[in-house]
């Protein structure tokens, strides 16, 4: 089995432009966790996912360790706000890990499975074609022992 023969084709994706509100508007309202991020050409520049979201609210542990007051919460709460003004491009993970069509569908798995990922995009001649995720996977492998 391919990862072409699973991929999703249906793809939410974001411009590095984009606001922050625009794309968390778009990932919450469609249930999904992260978008690949795309130029002009829909070549693939980067992800970003609700984890590169949430990141910039947090302060590094080096951070923790420096400041001997425990951090407010709440204050990070309110914070929210003002990441949702900033560009997809200044969160976005920019060094990102693709497969393409032709790959295994093990072999995908396992890269994520080594990176800790939970979906990979599907990239041809450098153009975003799609995307795979563990769910993907697991169904793809589920149908095709329980049928046949």
């Amino acid at each position: 089995m391919i990862v072409e023969e699973i991929m999703n084709t249906r793809l939410k994706t974001a411009k590095a432009d984009d606001r922050i509100k625009d794309v968390s508007t778009l990932m919450c309202m469609n249930k999904i966790s992260g978008v690949p991020v795309v130029d002009a050409n829909d070549e693939l520049i980067g992800v970003l996912s609700e984890k590169d979201i949430l990141h910039c609210m947090f302060p590094e542990a080096h951070e923790l360790f420096l400041n001997e007051e425990r951090p407010n919460y709440e204050q990070m709460e309110k914070d929210f706000k003002g990441t949702l003004n900033q560009k997809v491009g200044d969160l976005m993970t920019k060094v990102v890990s693709s497969v393409s069509p032709e790959m295994p569908v093990m072999k995908a798995a396992s890269m994520m499975w080594l990176k800790k990922i939970r979906r990979i995009p599907v990239v041809d001649g450098g153009k975003l074609v799609g995307i795979v995720s563990i769910g993907d996977v697991h169904r793809a492998l589920f149908q095709e022992h329980l049928l046949g």
